[in-house]
């Protein structure tokens, strides 16, 4: 396992993000997704984020990203989530057919924190540590 670095730290943050069209309509396809990706490769350097892994399904996108402890996740996937519902729709507009009004994404995301080891391992790890009573 590699570790990240900077001049003051050591970390590995890997993050599972889905976005979720608004109300689960079915509007991702090869071509959308792939620009949607593009979108999110093009975005994501300014918040010292950097795309491990991108699919999709025809009403949600399951994204694996890494980050750098200073990196405001929140910001960013809301940034991310304004920009891409606007250049996808711009760019195809069949999508605007399928959605209501002018949503394109859920306002909710799911945001979950991943990593080589799980949660079970480190918290045996944790009750190791320290002095025995």
């Amino acid at each position: 396992m590699e570790l990240d670095r900077n001049v003051h730290s050591v970390f590995l943050l890997y993050y599972h993000l889905i976005l979720v069209v608004k109300y689960r309509r079915k509007v991702f396809d090869k071509d959308i997704s792939g620009r949607a990706e593009e979108i999110f490769r093009y975005t994501a350097p300014k918040y010292n984020i950097t795309l491990q892994e991108w699919n999709h399904e025809k009403d949600h996108v399951p994204i694996l990203f890494k980050a750098h402890p200073k990196s405001e996740t929140s910001r960013f996937i809301n940034a991310y989530k304004s920009a891409g519902s606007r250049l996808l729709k711009k760019e195809f507009p069949q999508i605007r057919r399928k959605l209501w009004k002018e949503y394109f994404w859920s306002q909710s995301f799911c945001l979950l924190t991943t990593g080589s080891a799980p949660v079970e391992v480190i918290r045996k790890y944790m009750e190791s540590q320290g002095e025995k009573h």
